[in-house]
């Protein structure tokens, strides 16, 4: 099943994440980590035909009412706590993958958190392009896939993307089958690096989504999912070259808000030299350890200095 595409990929995939924990330094960002899961969601969830933007999805996490159908409502709010529920599932375990789906088809299906009671097809356009395996067949193929996951020695990258395909061959539930294949295939990537949980791969499936299921299609068709392997690991690849440039740019923008604050700040100085931490806080809108670190930037530069006792001296800015 390996080729020379997916090593090469494979390779690829390794250096960028080398970039990303490069540029993250400390760890992703709060809000790039809620902001990246926020796009997951709103990506998973439009190629499953939900159709709130990422404005809108936002808006529910942030308990804002929301114009839109209540059964989109209620899958953002399904998928937010799946993928908040991430660090406590075990990839391998069947109770944890029916904990997963219970929480992302709450109050859409009645089966959620079951195993599929009767045969089903995939249809697009009335046609039949997929018809899964008989249900009596799907909890022996599923353990046989869940002990694969266990026992497997393949690259995580690798075992997960064919993880991802075999689960939508054998389609165990009645609904929500691609969501929680997307889902699953992010926990256990974040299994082998944490930070992959918050990496919105789903964002590049939904810009190639005719590919997507093509691809899918081509690997039922021949019988293999080499194809569909490359596809998942191309996409990973652009999501990380994506989550590069994020970082980057939101690096920026947080170094040029420090600039304009300090800027502020020297110029408070030179108007009223004698003003204390608490004061300065208050005329900028800062905490006083936010004042802190900006002095303590400024005196590291060289820019300003303190005169006199501590409380009863005053600030010379260097020109």
């Amino acid at each position: 099943m390996l080729n020379h595409a997916m090593l090469s990929t494979v390779a690829e995939i390794a250096e960028l994440l080398g970039q990303w924990k490069q540029a993250s330094k400390q760890g992703l960002l709060p809000q790039l980590r809620r902001g990246n899961r926020i796009r997951t969601i709103q990506a998973s969830l439009a190629i499953e035909h939900n159709s709130l933007s990422i404005e809108q999805v936002t808006a529910v996490l942030d308990g804002k009412p929301v114009l839109g159908l209540p059964r989109e409502i209620q899958e953002v709010r399904n998928a937010f706590n799946a993928y908040e529920g991430l660090s406590r599932w075990r990839p391998h375990l069947l109770d944890d993958l029916l904990a997963a789906h219970s929480l992302l088809m709450y109050g859409l299906a009645d089966d959620a958190g079951y195993l599929r009671a009767k045969g089903v097809g995939i249809y697009q356009n009335q046609q039949l392009v997929h018809m899964a395996p008989p249900h009596t067949q799907v909890p022996r193929l599923m353990h046989q896939l869940l002990d694969w996951i266990a026992q497997t020695k393949a690259h995580p990258l690798i075992a997960s993307c064919a993880f991802h395909y075999e689960l939508e061959f054998i389609h165990p539930f009645s609904d929500g089958n691609g969501r929680i294949g997307r889902l699953w295939q992010t926990l256990m990537l974040s299994h082998w690096q944490p930070m992959l949980a918050y990496l919105p791969v789903e964002t590049v499936i939904k810009s190639q989504q005719s590919l997507y299921y093509q691809t899918l299609g081509e690997a039922d068709a021949s019988a293999d999912c080499s194809s569909f392997i490359v596809f998942m690991l191309e996409a990973i690849k652009s999501a990380l070259q994506q989550a590069i440039q994020s970082e980057a740019a939101q690096e920026t923008t947080q170094e040029t808000t420090q600039e304009t604050t300090q800027e502020k700040l020297i110029l408070l100085l030179i108007q009223e030299p004698q003003l204390t931490r608490n004061q300065l806080a208050q005329r900028l809108s800062l905490t006083p350890d936010g004042v802190k670190y900006h002095l303590q930037k400024l005196k590291t530069a060289g820019r300003i200095e303190h005169i006199g006792p501590k409380k009863q001296g005053y600030w010379k800015v260097r020109p």
